[in-house]
């Protein structure tokens, strides 16, 4: 198998599942919790938010990514759950790989600078240039338990619009955040989705995303 055919699908497959994660997490995570923090926005700290991809390479490993920029916001009523919602939005040039060594010496072919940049903009992998952003729009937040939620929303991918579904968990919350002063809670999200039903190739690596979101989430006093 060829590295770079290898890294596009890879991309491509991070991309969608990245902008599902966050989304799903807060909307689904407050409902399952019966969470005591006041019905309102809330919006994701990015200094303490982590949105993981990963594919199967090869058939015998995991390759896993990040996106490193990310913004979500999330409308969240504690006491019923159904009527919250989240909108999330991943930026398709923030790929990190952490690819060792020196790429344009061992790629002397590419048009790209880095492996990193590759990934983002190769029309075969993430198509950044001529889709900058990754979104999520949640449709339904559906309780599984005290500190679950399943939430259903709509991942806009290469210009593709699907259905997807994650899993969500409800980490906890704080009264007055020590630096914000106000609410703030935490949740993680897990979940997949085929990649190729975005119109990506299915290539060397397999068609399963998989993707994993850790962030903290604080209260906008000023939105509505």
């Amino acid at each position: 198998m060829k590295i770079s055919q290898y890294r596009i699908s890879s991309a491509l497959i991070a991309l969608g599942m990245l902008s599902a994660i966050p989304t799903y997490s807060f909307a689904q995570s407050a409902a399952a919790t019966n969470a005591t923090v006041p019905a309102g926005v809330y919006k994701l700290d990015p200094t303490h938010a982590a949105l993981l991809w990963s594919v199967k390479h090869n058939k015998i490993s995991n390759y896993t990514v990040r996106f490193n920029k990310l913004e979500a916001v999330l409308k969240l009523d504690p006491t019923k759950i159904e009527d919250s919602s989240i909108e999330a939005s991943i930026d398709a040039t923030s790929v990190v790989t952490g690819y060792p060594g020196d790429y344009k010496a061992t790629h002397a072919s590419t048009p790209y600078q880095t492996w990193d940049e590759e990934i983002s903009r190769d029309p075969k992998m993430l198509n950044s240039d001529a889709h900058p952003k990754i979104t999520f729009k949640s449709t339904k937040v559906t309780s599984t338990g005290p500190t679950t939620a399943d939430v259903a929303g709509d991942l806009t991918f290469l210009g593709v619009t699907k259905p997807v579904i994650l899993k969500a968990t409800f980490n906890g919350e704080i009264d007055s955040h020590p630096f914000a002063g106000v609410p703030a809670v935490g949740f993680a999200a897990e979940g997949s989705f085929n990649r190729t039903e975005f119109g990506q190739p299915t290539g060397f690596v397999g068609p399963d995303v998989a993707i994993r979101f850790d962030g903290e989430f604080i209260q906008d006093p000023s939105a509505k």
